[in-house]
């Protein structure tokens, strides 16, 4: 797989950008032993690898978004070792430290300070935003870029206290702009949120209320989800009471699935909005199959690219991981490829700054305008996240799956 590359056919900021950054994103690499330019390049001995370490929810309440990211980054490691990474004359290999964050922030921040220490030269994860809030804070002591794949535009701000870190996942606002406009096109005039426990719901609470201002749609009522595991019965019963149009569910698998199955089981017969967090097979799983059936989700525009519409190269990129990954895993899983977004990005990184040296790593990645797997990324030192705005879709769940809806 190439590193993230610039797609010539979308006329945006980021492809602005990216075209006046020229050859420096054009990451392909040769056959081994060749570097891109023509010239040899030698295998670094194995204590020179690129070394990432990755702190992830493999167990607990983030589990449905962390096994998937784990597996992201292993079958993309194993894309770019097979030729490697130049780095100066050298080329090198990704080698993966992965732990398990149990999803609980403090782990995962014991788990930044750790991998440093190990001599990781940067660091993925935290699918949770508290986790991932934790890991950027312990990556800003120790001075070790960060790459987070969750939800919550508070992981990387303010900025002048995360300058390390880097958030993948699309901004709130963005988001609810998006779902703002499809409310609006159903002629949904009376909206409920019903939004998760926790930083991601706090961002979501915020975005919807200013993407709502100044349209015709009224917030009618707005409820917050208990903890993860909790019962979402009397949160349903409350957004049910009010009789809404339609209502905007904000927050991430498994919470999604749990929290629409309880507004049909509350008599709610409505349209059902999602964020992108609640794109992840759980949400789709048998137990959750009918309350979602129709369900709206604004997404990255990743979902469901095959043989026959892939038309650009970005496109084949996302078919042929899709592919990788179902054939590892016997289905393909749309939260994956953010994980794999970092991985190709801290290796372009790598590979601009011919070093592994944290802090240049730290300068190219705040430089990075690329088009990946997941979308698309223009990264500048006062923008450390998260994905651009035209990368997003909206989606709908028909026949059991995530289908374009516009």
């Amino acid at each position: 797989m190439a590193t993230p590359a610039f797609d010539s056919s979308l006329l945006t900021r980021r492809s602005i950008l990216a075209a006046a950054a020229g050859s420096l994103l054009l990451a392909g690499c040769g056959q081994q032993g060749e570097r891109p330019d023509g010239e040899s390049s030698a295998s670094a001995p194995g204590n020179q690898d690129l070394v990432v370490g990755a702190s992830l929810e493999l167990t607990g309440r983030g589990a449905a978004l962390g096994v998937p990211q784990q597996r992201a980054l292993e079958i993309t490691a194993d894309a770019l070792n097979k030729v490697g990474i130049p780095v100066g004359n050298l080329r090198r290999s990704v080698r993966l430290e992965v732990r398990d964050n149990r999803s609980d922030p403090r782990e995962a921040a014991r788990q930044v300070a750790e991998l440093t220490r190990a001599g990781v030269q940067a660091l993925v994860g935290g699918t949770l935003a508290e986790t991932s809030t934790a890991m950027a804070e312990a990556a800003q002591k120790v001075k070790t870029p960060f790459l987070s794949v969750g939800f919550g535009d508070g992981i990387v701000l303010p900025l002048a206290a995360r300058t390390f870190s880097y958030k993948l996942t699309p901004d709130a606002v963005d988001v609810a702009r998006r779902l703002a406009d499809l409310v609006e096109s159903q002629r949904v005039r009376r909206v409920a949120l019903l939004a998760a426990a926790g930083l991601h719901g706090d961002s979501g609470v915020r975005a919807v209320r200013s993407a709502l201002r100044g349209t015709g749609v009224d917030l009618v009522r707005t409820v917050r989800l208990p903890a993860t595991g909790q019962s979402f019965a009397s949160a349903a019963r409350r957004i049910a009471t009010v009789e809404p149009d339609g209502v905007i569910v904000w927050g991430a698998a498994p919470d999604s699935g749990v929290a629409a199955r309880e507004l049909r089981r509350a008599e709610y017969t409505g349209p059902v909005l999602f964020d992108a967090g609640a794109v992840a097979e759980d949400t789709l799983g048998d137990a959750n199959a009918r309350a979602v059936e129709g369900a709206y989700a604004v997404h990255p525009a990743c979902l469901g690219v095959t043989a026959l519409t892939a038309t650009s190269t970005t496109d084949l990129e996302r078919r042929d991981f899709n592919y990788r990954y179902t054939q590892r895993y016997g289905a393909s899983n749309t939260s994956a490829p953010y994980a794999s977004d970092a991985l190709q990005l801290i290796a372009a990184s790598a590979r601009m700054a011919a070093s592994l040296d944290r802090g240049r790593l730290r300068a190219f990645l705040q430089t990075q305008v690329a088009e990946g797997i997941a979308g698309g990324y223009a990264f500048t030192p006062s923008r450390h996240g998260g994905m651009e705005p035209d990368s997003l879709a909206v989606y709908v769940v028909a026949q059991g799956a995530w289908r374009l809806y516009a």
